[in-house]
C-alpha cells in the first residue's frame, strides 16, 4: 500500500503549489513523512527557505523548523508515491473558470509520473474536471494508463485564511478516488495529518461538487443579507438592529451583510454556474446572488459620496482614508478583495485618498494604490474614514481616538463602517455622521 511506502521512507509525498493551501499541508506532512514542496515560483521558494511565511497561515517559526524539501525541480516528483496538486483555480475577466494552472500542473506531474503513484487534486474545480480533464493530461504526458498504472483522487481544500480556530488538522476532510482501493489509500495518507473525521465521498464528482456548493450556499445567504441591507437603507431602518432582533430566534442563520471576496466564496459559485449551464440547467439563484454581491463595493462607494454630500463636504479633493484592503480581517490575503473596488470607485470622484492596512504586503498592491498606503499612526486631518475590513487594529479604536483622526472643524465627521464594528449611538453623540451596511 502507498501508506507503507511513505512510512518506511522509501517514497516521498509531494505537494505541488505552495500557497495558502499547499504550504500548511506540506508542512503538516513533513512532520510525519518525507515530503517535497514543489512550486515553479523560485522567488517564493527563496522566501520560504529564509524562514518567512508571507501568508501568515503557518507562521515563520513553522517554516524555519520544517524538514520539508523546497524545490522548483520537477524531476524531484519522480520520488513521490503520493502527489497533491494545490494550485490556484481562479476565474477569467468574464467570470469563466480558469483551469490554466491546474492543467499546467497536471502536465508537469505527468511528465514525471511513475507507476503506482496516486495523484490527488485539492484545487477547486467543477464536477468532472479531475476525471475528464486532469486524468487525460496525466496519461498523455506520462504514457501511463489511469486506473491501471496510476490512480487519481480528489480532496477539496477547506483552508480558511486567517482563521486560528478552524485549522487544517481539525476540519473534516472529504476524500474521493477512482476506486475503493485508492480511496482507502487516500484516506490513510490524509489520516497522518488530519485529526478530524475523514469523509469518504462515493465519487470524484461528489467531492468536487461539495466544495462548490458549500461556498455557493454561503454566497446566496450573504447576498440575501446584502439585499436586505440595501432595502432597509431605503426604509430608514438600522440593519444591524434588525439582525440582532432576528437572531433571538433559535433557527436564525446569523449571516450578516458585507463585501464578498477571497478565493472561495467569490469564485466557486461561478464554477458551479458554468458546469450547470454546460449541463443544460440555468442556475437563477446562484447567478443572481453573484450579481448582488459583486455590486456591493460600488454601493459602499456611492453611499460614501452621498454621506459626504449630506455633511456638506466638497467631494472633490476631500481627504478620505480607506482602512482595510485585504479580503477579510486579520489576514494578508488580497485575492478578489472588494476593498480594491471601493478604492477605485472613490478615485473616480477625485477624492484625496489615503489607504491603511497593517496586514498587507505593499508589494501586492498596484503602484497607484501602493503610493497611497500610510501607517495608521499617520492618519490625521481626514474628512472621511471608510472602514472596509474589521482588522483588530481598527476594531480596538476608541471613539475619542477616532475623533482625533479628523480635521478640527465644526463639520460632521463622516464615518463609513462596512462591518458595523462601532456603536452608532456613541459615535453620533460625538458629532459623527455614521453609515453602516
Amino acid at each position: 500500500m502507498v501508506i507503507d511506502d511513505l512510512l518506511k521512507g522509501g517514497k516521498t509525498l509531494a505537494v505541488v503549489g505552495l500557497g495558502y493551501v499547499g504550504l500548511p499541508l506540506a508542512l503538516a506532512f513533513a512532520k510525519k513523512i518525507r515530503t517535497i514542496g514543489f512550486d515553479i515560483n523560485e522567488k517564493k521558494l527563496k522566501t520560504y527557505e529564509q524562514g518567512i511565511d508571507p501568508t501568515k497561515e503557518a507562521g515563520d517559526e513553522a517554516v524555519r523548523q520544517t524538514t520539508l524539501t523546497f524545490t522548483a525541480d520537477p524531476a524531484a516528483l519522480e520520488q513521490a508515491a503520493f502527489i497533491i496538486v494545490a494550485v490556484p483555480t481562479p476565474i477569467t475577466e468574464d467570470d469563466m473558470p480558469d483551469l490554466t494552472a491546474v492543467k499546467s500542473a497536471s502536465r508537469i506531474v505527468g511528465e514525471h509520473l511513475r507507476p503506482g503513484t496516486i495523484v490527488c487534486y485539492e484545487s477547486t474545480v467543477y464536477p468532472g474536471v479531475t476525471r475528464r480533464i486532469c486524468a487525460p493530461i496525466l496519461e498523455e504526458a506520462s504514457g501511463l494508463v489511469c486506473g491501471k498504472d496510476f490512480k487519481v483522487a480528489y480532496s477539496p481544500e477547506r483552508i480558511n485564511p486567517g482563521d486560528k480556530v478552524h485549522r487544517l488538522q481539525n476540519i473534516c476532510k472529504i476524500v474521493s478516488a477512482t476506486d475503493e482501493a485508492a480511496l482507502e489509500d487516500v484516506a490513510q495518507v490524509y489520516g497522518l495529518v488530519i485529526e478530524a473525521e475523514i469523509y469518504k465521498a462515493p465519487t470524484l464528482e461528489v467531492a468536487e461538487a461539495a466544495k462548490l456548493i458549500e461556498n455557493a450556499q454561503r454566497d446566496v445567504n450573504i447576498a440575501f443579507m446584502n439585499e436586505v441591507a440595501r432595502a432597509f437603507h431605503h426604509m430608514n431602518i438600522d440593519t444591524k438592529e434588525v439582525i440582532k432582533a432576528m437572531n433571538t430566534k433559535w433557527n436564525a442563520l446569523h449571516f450578516t451583510p458585507g463585501l464578498v471576496g477571497g478565493h472561495c466564496i467569490s469564485v466557486d459559485p461561478y464554477y458551479f454556474i458554468y458546469e450547470a449551464r454546460r449541463s443544460g440547467y440555468v442556475t437563477h439563484l446562484a447567478a443572481a446572488s453573484r450579481l448582488v454581491n459583486d455590486s456591493m463595493a460600488e454601493f459602499v462607494a456611492t453611499s460614501t459620496i452621498r454621506e459626504m454630500i449630506r455633511a456638506d463636504l466638497r467631494v472633490h479633493h476631500s481627504r478620505v482614508c480607506l482602512l482595510g484592503l485585504t479580503f477579510k480581517e486579520n489576514c494578508p490575503d488580497t485575492r478578489n478583495s472588494k476593498a480594491f473596488q471601493i478604492a477605485q470607485h472613490l478615485l473616480k470622484y477625485e477624492v484625496d485618498l489615503s489607504i491603511v492596512d497593517p496586514w498587507i504586503n505593499p508589494a501586492a498592491l498596484p503602484a497607484d494604490l501602493r503610493d497611497r498606503l500610510i501607517p495608521l499612526e499617520e492618519v490625521q486631518n481626514m474628512d472621511v474614514l471608510v472602514f472596509a475590513v474589521q482588522h483588530r487594529q481598527f476594531s480596538q479604536l476608541a471613539p475619542e481616538t477616532l475623533t482625533g483622526l479628523y480635521r478640527k472643524n465644526d463639520r460632521l465627521k463622516v464615518l463609513v463602517d462596512v462591518k458595523g464594528m462601532y456603536d452608532r449611538h456613541a459615535l453620533e453623540s460625538l458629532g459623527f455622521l455614521y453609515w453602516s451596511l
